[in-house]
């Protein structure tokens, strides 16, 4: 058995030259060796540079030196700190037995990092050992199953466990408790009960209150988002975007996106790269141009404007109000770019009847080493059909699997068949569909059967409607109203008021169609 003796140890591990972190009011020589060493570490673990303290674990090894609780405590926290979880672990898991700070740290920081299966398995294994879990370990569960997969079973019972747990232990349910079992609740989707712990809140959490917003926004319960809002008496900018953003996701309720915008600023508050990303994606539905050439001016004044979201969000709205130059100007003074700007340049390039610049834009993109994601694929193959590039078309999705290892999406393969039934090739059309390596969905069916009316093919139309209304016959009012026209324009009015029968019979409705222009308000 080797014996260290205490001077040594001290010694070796502070070298008159190897730390400079005490202040001079510390005489190190003075302490023992456990507190100094627990010294050392503290200031480590407070300097912005934590790292240099991993030399005090490496003497501790070498000297054999035994760290007490508080000095192993310590180790685990630099480790954590500088991002070194192996060596945290290797630290936890000499422990005689661990504590539950040292079960909390640890929890923390593998949440911290992303690892939730290591988080919840160290909860487990916490558990079983005998120690009871406190509102923070229970608070760190919960953000670890709002970071689950929606719709995985762990991630939706997760969080009512947790609140069984509390309430059966009875934890004391502090705002970071209960802000982090609202969160879990509203992103699992069970608002409900997101609301009945948000109402047994003894002070108001704005934070809470905008969990509760967002989940009612995401569902469309806009009226119970603005319940809250109002009731909220200290609001905070977070909370405004919120409203903002949820306002802005629907043509309904664009415009109130765009009144909550300039309440936000009567509030007093300045808006931040969030409020103008969600004001600019309200312009966009509403296609209102002249109010986000206003927002633009603002973000040019604010200092946010080189930042690559605001970028993508003003050439996207531009786009979509038909301001393609303006996008354009746009996209070439982003000083940064990535696929989603590359994307919203093609896109709004094609949708603006600019087919051309969009595939050049496309072929563009690898000279900058940007790989495309699915929907710049989508962009360029629906380019390639509104300007009749067929061999383009098939080149750039054949490259989809060659150059990229990217398997076709349905989309992908119904853009096609559009690109061919555009250009007249409705057999060889009908061939690529029957060649797919998966069954063809109502959306491939569907531009086959919009191409047999434009070239007025009506035995390929009544196959192609036949298959859609195999999958869905219900849900496809178009198909009977397609097959109709073609059997209209070919004369056969009989046919024609068979399907107009069949609809009435399956009570199919015809959807109105309708049309969104804007008008000057008159003088």
């Amino acid at each position: 058995m080797r014996v260290f003796r205490v001077a040594s140890v001290s010694l070796r591990i502070f070298p008159s030259n190897h730390y400079t972190t005490f202040p001079s009011k510390h005489n190190v020589s003075s302490l023992s060796p456990a507190t100094s060493i627990a010294r050392a570490l503290q200031e480590h673990i407070n300097s912005p540079s934590p790292k240099a303290g991993k030399r005090i674990h490496a003497d501790i090894i070498k000297t054999g030196f035994r760290p007490d609780l508080n000095i192993s405590i310590k180790l685990l926290i630099l480790h954590l700190k500088c991002g070194c979880l192996r060596y945290a672990r290797q630290v936890f898991d000499e422990l005689p037995k661990p504590t539950l700070s040292a079960y909390n740290y640890l929890i923390s920081g593998y949440l911290k990092h992303g690892l939730v299966k290591e988080c919840l398995l160290l909860v487990q294994r916490m558990s079983h050992s005998g120690e009871k879990a406190d509102g923070y370990t229970l608070s760190m569960v919960l953000k670890a199953s709002s970071s689950l997969v929606s719709t995985t079973i762990l991630h939706r019972s997760l969080c009512r466990l947790v609140h069984a747990r509390i309430i059966k232990c009875d934890v004391e349910l502090d705002d970071v408790l209960i802000t982090a079992l609202v969160d879990a609740y509203v992103k699992s989707g069970k608002l409900e009960c997101a609301r009945t712990v948000f109402e047994t809140m003894k002070d108001e959490n704005v934070v809470c209150s905008t969990s509760m917003i967002s989940g009612y926004m995401n569902q469309g319960f806009v009226e119970d988002a603005e319940e809250i809002f109002n009731t909220t008496r200290v609001k905070d900018i977070v909370v405004y975007n919120a409203m903002v953003e949820g306002f802005s996701r629907s043509a309904e309720t664009a415009e109130r996106a765009v009144c909550m915008y300039i309440l936000l600023q009567r509030a007093g508050f300045h808006p931040n790269i969030s409020s103008f990303a969600s004001v600019i994606g309200a312009c966009s539905v509403l296609t209102a141009r002249e109010v986000g050439q206003q927002v633009h001016a603002q973000v040019m004044k604010s200092g946010v404007y080189t930042h690559i979201k605001m970028g993508s969000s003003l050439l996207d709205m531009y786009a979509k109000c038909g301001g393609i130059d303006d996008a354009r100007r746009v996209f070439d003074q982003m000083q940064e770019k990535n696929v989603f700007s590359w994307t919203s340049m093609i896109d709004g390039y094609g949708k603006n009847g600019n087919p051309e610049e969009a595939i050049e834009l496309f072929t563009r993109m690898k000279d900058f080493h940007v790989q495309p994601n699915y929907v710049t694929f989508l962009g360029a193959l629906s380019s390639c059909s509104h300007s009749g590039l067929v061999e383009k078309g098939y080149e750039i999705f054949e490259s989809m699997q060659r150059d990229y290892s990217m398997k076709p999406k349905m989309e992908h393969y119904a853009c096609m068949v559009d690109l061919m039934g555009r250009a007249g090739d409705l057999n060889k059309a009908l061939e690529f569909v029957r060649a797919m390596p998966e069954r063809p969905d109502s959306d491939v069916w569907a531009a086959l059967l919009s191409s047999c009316r434009l070239h007025g093919d009506v035995d390929l139309a009544r196959i192609a409607a036949n298959e859609l209304f195999k999958l869905n016959a219900d849900k496809r009012p178009g198909a009977y109203i397609a097959l109709s026209n073609v059997l209209a324009s070919a004369g056969k009015w009989e046919n024609v008021s068979e399907i107009r029968d069949v609809m009435k019979a399956r009570k199919i409705p015809k959807n109105i169609g309708r049309s969104w222009i804007g008008v000057e308000k008159a003088q």
